[in-house]
């Protein structure tokens, strides 16, 4: 299970609620000051995954002010990107440059080092957060500006790319060791560099080497979603890029495997999420072999057993032994 660390508002004392809340988001996000009518009988629960750099937050709360002041700033600045995905609930975020209105599966993107004013007006409002150090998304300050308080969906392209990831990590933190945490900070961060250059269709604005690092991150989305194909290969894919294989070779230099290591690694990955899982102990080992990328018993048996030192069947057979 990764690092969490959990707040419920009625494991306070009724008057202590808000004033302990905010505090608590002062050290785990910034200082802000807080308004709410409810403030006498607080409702609110968040819950902190500690991704590494990164963190995500499950945030649910009464309808709420929140309020980051240039005097705020001056005090105490992280320096971070916020990216909120709303979930449930309706409300507005004021910046110098632009005011926006959120609704469910909104993604709107904040900035603790801007001043700003966000309201939520729903009953009960619900969200997940992302929160990401600015010194590791490569854009210049100027041009961060522009997409600070810009709408984003959350239903289509870049934006819905990252609600999945957020949502399914959110959902059930147990299929997860404390080590994941920082891997996923990393993919975390590497879809939220994507989303960026993409809004801001930064043919100019990125130096050459984010330009190149941005197309790696598209092309690696790009075999996350055709895992399952079994002739997804570096050919193909440098084919859907409209670049050459050697070039895409150059581009995964830098990462921490080729490509054809990387496409075997995640397929092995999710196929071992799904062996372990015990809601889907009656599907067979070959129809989830299949179902990501490897249409042939004795290739995928050959892989497992490299990469995790066991077969397929025996793996299942602990794991599921175990689970009981």
């Amino acid at each position: 299970m990764l690092n969490e660390m959990v707040f419920r508002s009625d494991d306070v004392p009724r008057p202590d609620r808000f004033d302990y809340f905010a505090e608590l988001l002062g050290r785990t996000h910034a200082p802000m000051e807080l308004r709410s009518d409810y403030a006498d009988d607080f409702r609110a629960s968040q819950r902190v995954l500690d991704l590494g750099a990164a963190s995500v937050w499950s945030f649910t709360f009464q309808p709420l002010v929140f309020r980051r002041t240039p005097k705020l700033i001056r005090q105490s600045d992280p320096e971070t990107y916020h990216l909120s995905l709303v979930l449930r609930g309706t409300g507005a975020g004021v910046w110098s440059q632009r005011e926006t209105q959120y609704k469910p599966f909104d993604l709107f993107i904040n900035s603790s080092s801007l001043p700003n004013d966000v309201h939520s007006a729903e009953a009960l409002a619900s969200t997940v957060a992302l929160e990401i150090p600015k010194a590791l998304v490569p854009l210049p300050r100027d041009v961060a500006r522009r997409i600070v308080g810009a709408p984003v969906s959350a239903q289509e392209g870049m934006g819905a790319l990252l609600a999945r990831f957020l949502t399914q990590l959110t959902e059930d933190t147990t299929l997860y060791q404390p080590t994941d945490g920082p891997r996923l900070g990393t993919v975390l961060t590497d879809l939220t560099t994507a989303l960026f250059a993409h809004l801001l269709e930064a043919g100019n604005c990125l130096p050459p080497e984010t330009h190149r690092r941005t197309l790696t991150l598209r092309i690696q989305a790009f075999i996350r979603e055709h895992l399952h194909d079994p002739h997804l290969t570096p050919a193909t894919v440098a084919a859907a890029h409209h670049i050459s294989t050697s070039y895409l070779h150059r581009l995964f230099q830098g990462e921490d495997a080729t490509v054809a290591a990387w496409i075997r690694r995640l397929r092995l990955e999710a196929a071992h999420r799904d062996l372990t899982d015990p809601a889907l102990q009656t599907l067979s080992i070959h129809a989830i072999a299949t179902r990501w990328g490897f249409p042939r018993p004795t290739d995928f048996s050959r892989a497992y057993r490299t990469t995790y030192g066991t077969t397929p069947k025996d793996h299942r057979h602990q794991a599921l032994h175990n689970h009981e």
